[in-house]
C-alpha cells in the first residue's frame, strides 16, 4: 500500500517524496522493522521485571557501594549525544538523492562520530563492571547482582551491534554510494539505536537512580 500524493503513511520513517520509488518502500520496510523492534521491547521488559523482584542482600556491596554516578552521568551524554548524531545522519541521507555527492561526506562524518561516542559509551560501561567486580559485586555475589548485570549487560550487547552495523553501512556507503539499499539500512539502523536511547533512559531511572532509594 502507497501513500497518497503529498501524504506519508509513516512520518518520521521515511525518505521523503524527492526520493521516488525509494521512499515507497521506506513507508513499508521501515515501519515493519519498527514493528520488530517491539518485540525486543517484550525481551528487555522481562529483563526489567526480573530485575525489579530483586533486592541488594545485606552481605553483598549495594547500589551505594557499586555505582560510580560521575561515570554513568558520562555513559548517559554519550549515548543521548549519539541520538543527535545519528538524527543528523540521517537527516543527510535524506538530502542526498542519489550519488555521490558531498552529502555522502557529511553522512559518513556523522556516522563515525556516532561509533566514536557509542564505543565511549561501552568504554565507560565496561570500566564500571570491571570496578563492580573488584567491589566485591561480580554477577554471581547474589540474585541482585545477577540481574543488574544481566539487563545492563544486555544494552550494551546491544550498543555494541548496532556500532558494528553502523560502521558496515559506513563501508557500504562508501563503496556503492547512497543507494536504495543503503538508505533503507540506515533508516532501520537509526530506529534501533533511538530504540537503545529509550531503553538507556529507563535503566539510568530505574536501575541507577533507583538504587538510591
Amino acid at each position: 500500500m502507497s501513500a497518497p500524493t503529498g501524504q506519508s503513511l509513516h512520518p518520521g520513517l521515511n525518505l521523503g517524496e524527492e526520493h521516488g520509488d525509494d521512499h515507497l518502500e521506506a513507508e513499508t520496510s521501515v515501519f515493519g522493522f519498527w514493528v520488530f523492534m517491539m518485540s525486543d521491547l517484550v525481551t528487555f521488559g522481562m529483563f526489567f521485571a526480573v530485575f525489579a523482584t530483586t533486592v541488594p542482600l545485606a552481605c553483598c556491596p549495594g547500589p551505594k557501594e557499586l555505582f560510580d554516578f560521575g561515570s554513568i552521568a558520562w555513559q548517559t551524554a554519550f549515548l543521548l549525544l549519539s541520538s543527535v548524531t545519528s538524527g543528523m545522519a540521517v537527516l543527510t541521507m535524506k538530502q542526498e538523492h542519489g550519488g555521490r555527492g558531498a552529502c555522502t561526506k557529511k553522512l559518513v562524518f556523522w556516522l563515525l562520530l556516532t561509533v566514536l561516542l557509542g564505543c565511549g559509551f561501552l568504554y565507560r560501561e565496561i570500566s564500571d563492571f570491571i570496578s563492580m567486580a573488584a567491589a566485591g559485586g561480580p554477577p554471581t555475589r547474589s540474585g541482585y547482582l545477577s540481574a543488574l548485570w544481566s539487563l545492563v549487560g544486555l544494552h550494551g550487547l546491544h550498543v555494541t551491534g548496532g556500532i558494528i552495523w553502523c560502521l558496515v553501512i559506513v563501508v557500504g556507503v562508501l563503496v556503492r554510494g547512497v543507494d536504495r539499499r543503503w538508505k533503507l539500512a540506515l533508516l532501520r539502523w537509526a530506529v534501533f539505536w533511538h530504540f537503545l536511547d529509550v531503553v538507556w533512559i529507563f535503566i539510568f531511572s530505574f536501575v541507577f537512580l533507583g538504587g538510591l532509594l
